[in-house]
Parts: structure tokens; sequence; C-alpha cells
């Protein structure tokens, strides 16, 4: 956990200092080329940085080690998290969007054409911002970081939020002037999007949400493979932040001794939480099988 704490710290750090030259970089194109597009792209960038610093807080909250008042861990402050920066995402997505369409019905945008300039900060800001999110994205993989992943998606938010605002300076320089205010729009629906979709994520894992098909697949996999496991009676998950809780109830021979059947049950349990990285903690519980069971 300490190890994967100091991984998504690198990162973080590493993401708000090209963020913030980014942002100030396609806020001064907007500026002195006269688009609105890449002023409300940059926005968006300026959110980044402080949406990584929220990152930072909970992954390193959410790995501290239980104690008396969170006695199953802090996991789920990745989740609030992650529901904060969805938020701000959204907040974010909400004011750009009634910029834009403010501008379209006042006609602000008539006689203005964005220069070179903010065609050039749109290319450097896709391709940043895209290097950003597989760079984020390969971190949140190797921790297993909810907070990490939705900060990811928002760098992919922002690449294409630029790939928007491109397509409208574009369009404005070649005679279509509204349409740099439309990128505006689409921006914002890119951003909506991203914000809905890392609260939804943050929220399953909130409630306690069931492992996917894959993940049940592989555990029933790793209980079958133990000696003395005749069947799997139960079988519950439930994502916790980052990590799993499995609850497990397994058949065995119903003439073992107590001590032979908590054996089976001990390496059931060892098997689980050592063999698949997301488990944090099992309970295996032991029925047992009579002989009508096994002979049918």
């Amino acid at each position: 956990m300490e190890n994967n704490v100091k991984t998504a710290n690198r990162v973080s750090v590493v993401t708000i200092i090209v963020n913030a030259i980014l942002s100030a970089f396609k806020l001064l194109a907007g500026i002195l080329a006269n688009s609105a597009a890449m002023v409300s792209d940059s926005v968006h960038s300026m959110s980044d940085v402080f949406s990584t610093f929220i990152v930072i807080i909970g992954v390193n909250v959410s790995g501290k080690k239980s104690d008396k008042s969170h006695q199953y861990g802090h996991e789920r402050f990745e989740c609030v998290a992650s529901i904060i920066l969805a938020v701000i995402l959204a907040i974010t997505g909400l004011g750009i969007g009634q910029r834009a369409i403010m501008s379209i019905i006042n006609g602000e945008y008539e006689g203005m054409e964005p220069g070179i300039l903010a065609l050039i900060a749109a290319l450097v800001s896709i391709g940043t911002k895209e290097w950003m999110y597989w760079y984020t994205r390969a971190a949140a993989k190797k921790t297993n970081s909810g907070a990490l992943m939705a900060d990811a998606w928002h760098h992919r938010s922002d690449a294409m939020s630029s790939v928007g605002a491109f397509i409208g300076i574009l369009g404005a320089r070649l005679g279509f002037p509204v349409l740099d205010a439309v990128a505006g729009i689409v921006i914002c629906v890119f951003i909506l999007k991203a914000a809905l979709d890392i609260f939804k994520d943050a929220i399953n894992k909130m409630v306690d949400k069931a492992c996917d098909p894959k993940t049940i697949a592989k555990l029933e996999a790793v209980i079958m493979e133990q000696s003395g496991v005749m069947g799997i009676d139960l079988l519950r998950t439930r994502i916790f932040g980052s990590k799993i809780y499995v609850d497990i109830e397994i058949a065995a021979d119903g003439n073992l001794t107590l001590h032979e059947a908590h054996i089976i049950a001990e390496n059931v349990h060892d098997a689980v939480e050592e063999g698949i990285d997301e488990v944090k903690h099992c309970m295996v519980h032991v029925n047992p099988m009579n002989n009508e069971e096994k002979n049918e």
C-alpha cells in the first residue's frame, strides 16, 4: 500500500506541474489569439490542477492503516475524492457551456477570427493531455486506484475538449466565427460525460457493488483448486474503495473433524487473499456435505 501511495504521489506531482504550464500557455494563447474556445479550454486545464490535489489527498488518506475509528480501513476516502472531482468537473463544464451559449445568443462571436497561435495551442494541448491520460492510467492500473483513474479520465476529457477547440478555431479561421463558440458547447458535453462516468463509478464503490463476472470466475477457480473443497454454497463480494471483501461458504466432507475442516477453510482463505491482489479480506464458512449429496 505504501508503494502505491508513493506511485500515485509521484504521478500527481508530474501532472500538476505539466497542467500548470499547459493551462498558462493556453490562457495566454487564447487571449492573444482572440479565441474564446481556447480560453475555455485553459479553464478546463486549470481545474485539472485543483482536482489532482484532491486525488493526492484521497490516495494518501485511503492508504492509512486501519484504526479504532475505521476498523475496515480508509479505502472509501478514494471514492469521496472521486465524487468531489466529478462535481468540480461538472461545475467547470456547465460554466464553459453557459459562457458559450451566451456568446452565441448575444452575437459576441461576430467579427472575431482566432489567430494561428490558438490552433498551435490546441494541438499542443491534445498531444500533452493524451500523454498525461496514458501516463496516469498506467499508474492507476498498477495501484488499482479509482481516484487516480478518475484523474486519468479528466486528462482524456481535456484532450477531447482540445480537439473540439481545434475544430472550432479552425472553422472560425475559415470564415465561420460562430464555430469558436460552438466548440465551447462541445467541450462542455465532453466534460459533463466524464464527470458522470467518474461519479457513477465512485457511487458503485460506495454502495458495496458486487465484483464483475470475470473476477467472480477467478475467485471460484481459486476456491475449487483447494484440497477438500467439494463445492461452493455461497460466494458474495463487495467493492470497498479500491479493495474487495469476500464472503465464502464452501462444502466439505461432513465426516471431517473440526480441525480438518478448519485447515481447509484456512487454505481457501490464504489462497484467495494471496492469489488475488484486490482482495483485502475474505471470510470462509464450512458447510458439511452428507453422503447423499456426494452421491448425486
